[in-house]
């Protein structure tokens, strides 16, 4: 029977829409409470404001959600306008950033480069957020220009593979973790628009060996491939290690897991964020809820991220249209790789990348730039044949088309031969 209930409301037009946000919905909320007890007590020791880097991390959200109503009203020929442009931008935001990392200022006028950040002044942003997006965007509409075209070699060859060659250079060079992110949604990409298999092999290799160059890149060398080495080592091991950098991390994490138990030790009561553990409300924020929620709070995380990723991808099978087809396929591999990534490391799975929990980690260019690309899903959700023309049968007012997002447009005839084939 409750199968049966639970085919019926996914079998309804806009199933897709409504999983989307609620499940992009409830993991926002439950960052911004992560965010507020990760941070709450290292904030008042600081500077006397419990609640410091949960307003930054608010007013952040905020401007997350403009940005998701923005997208969520856009159509597709204004995101494919504007992927050229975004493009270019990212790139020399990068350029910027990685040649002010390689001065010994770091800074030029009021520009400055730290680490991952780039400065303008009072505003901070982190340019390889706004390469996923861009790459999103500018990869989705030059497989869609190029169409049947890309079963050949040299189709792909220009433009898109040296560009992308690029953009995983100088994001590469500074973040690893978020060029891994690249890749997964590059592959995303290909995959949705038909490139033959036997590319994909070809292209493993290469990614491989330059995943490898940059492990042992200079300046960044040392650091990785302790990283990396610590991967291999056993529990015992890093629960045993006393003041190593490398493996401090990850004890920490393990430590906080093992204290949480079923059902944790409840919301704001966890220990390992009182400076115990690093980048507790970064990277490894995942450690927290483990430790205050228990199993069964990263159940419920670990729900929501695959009920995210079902609803992303029933969005690319359902649209007729290959451009949002492509994308979206990207961006959900994009969210999901990057918290399977992100839980991962923190769990001792996979190594320690230094990628944030999208949602839930504290990072406003993240937050902000993972509302857009979920902005621009859930416009193609509602473009998808049955939403469209559910929408059209039962318009909503006026009024609400003007604040919320207008009317999409109807199916061609030409995608409704499409969609009628598929089925």
């Amino acid at each position: 029977m409750w199968l049966a209930v639970l085919r019926g409301l996914l079998d309804r037009p806009l199933a897709s829409y409504y999983l989307l946000l609620s499940s992009a919905g409830l993991l926002l909320v439950i960052g911004l409470a992560m965010v507020f007890s990760a941070t709450s007590v290292e904030a008042y020791i600081d500077g006397g404001n419990a609640y410091a880097t949960t307003m930054q991390q608010a007013a952040a959200a905020l401007v997350g959600l403009a940005a998701f109503w923005v997208c969520h009203r856009l159509p597709r020929r204004t995101f494919r306008a504007l992927a050229p442009t975004l493009v270019i931008i990212t790139l020399i935001l990068l350029l910027i950033m990685d040649g002010l990392a390689l001065t010994d200022s770091k800074q030029i006028g009021p520009i400055r480069s730290e680490t991952l950040w780039l400065y303008f002044g009072p505003v901070q942003l982190q340019p390889s957020e706004l390469a996923k997006f861009a790459l999103v965007l500018w990869g989705a509409d030059v497989l869609t220009r190029k169409g049947d075209r890309i079963v050949h070699w040299r189709e792909l060859l220009m433009p898109l593979f040296p560009a992308v060659g690029l953009l995983f250079i100088l994001v590469g060079y500074t973040d690893l973790g978020s060029m891994l992110c690249l890749i997964i949604l590059f592959i995303g990409l290909l995959w949705a628009a038909g490139v033959p298999m036997r590319f994909f092999g070809v292209m493993l290799g290469v990614g491989l060996l330059g995943i490898a160059a940059l492990i042992v890149a200079p300046g960044k060398g040392g650091y990785r491939l302790e990283r990396f080495g610590s991967f291999f080592q056993s529990d015992a091991e890093i629960i045993g290690c006393k003041g190593e950098v490398t493996c401090h991390q990850a004890k920490q994490g393990l430590l906080a897991i093992a204290d949480g138990g079923w059902f944790g030790v409840g919301l704001g009561k966890g220990v390992a964020k009182w400076g115990g553990l690093p980048s507790a409300h970064n990277d490894f924020i995942f450690a927290v809820i483990a430790e205050e929620l228990g199993v069964v709070g990263c159940l419920v995380v670990l729900t929501l991220f695959a009920v995210l990723a079902y609803s992303g991808l029933r969005i690319a099978r359902r649209v007729g249209d290959p451009f949002r087809r492509m994308a979206a396929c990207a961006v959900t591999l994009w969210l999901a790789g990057q918290a399977l990534i992100n839980i991962g490391g923190v769990v001792k799975v996979l190594p320690i990348t230094g990628l944030p929990l999208p949602f839930i980690s504290d990072g406003g260019t993240a937050l902000v730039v993972t509302l857009a690309a979920v902005g621009m899903l859930a416009s193609f959700a509602r473009a998808e044949p049955q939403a469209a023309a559910a929408l059209h049968a039962r318009p909503p007012a006026k009024w609400v088309q003007l604040v919320w997002a207008p009317l999409p447009p109807l199916p061609s005839q030409r995608q409704k031969a499409q969609e009628g084939a598929k089925l």
